[in-house]
C-alpha cells in the first residue's frame, strides 16, 4: 500500500473518489469502479451513493502536482 495521502482524483469520471482510492491503493482504477459498482448494487444501491457522496465531500481534491497513475 503507499504512503501517500487519499485524494478525488484529478482524472475522476464523476467525483474523482473511486480513481482516489485507486491511486492511494495502487490498484487499477477500473477494478476499484467495478468492485464499487458491485459492491453498490448488492446493497441495493442507497448506502453505495451515500458513501460516494460523503467521500466526494469529505475527500481533498488532488493538487495538481500530486502523482497519478
Amino acid at each position: 500500500m503507499s504512503q501517500s495521502k487519499l485524494y478525488r482524483s484529478n482524472n475522476g469520471i464523476l467525483g474523482g473518489v473511486c480513481g482516489g482510492i485507486a491511486d492511494y491503493l495502487g490498484w487499477d482504477r477500473l477494478l476499484v469502479r467495478l468492485l464499487y459498482v458491485i459492491v453498490s448494487i448488492l446493497s441495493a444501491a442507497f448506502p453505495g451513493t451515500i458513501v460516494y457522496i460523503v467521500l466526494w465531500i469529505a475527500m481533498p481534491k488532488a493538487a495538481v502536482g500530486v502523482k497519478e497513475q
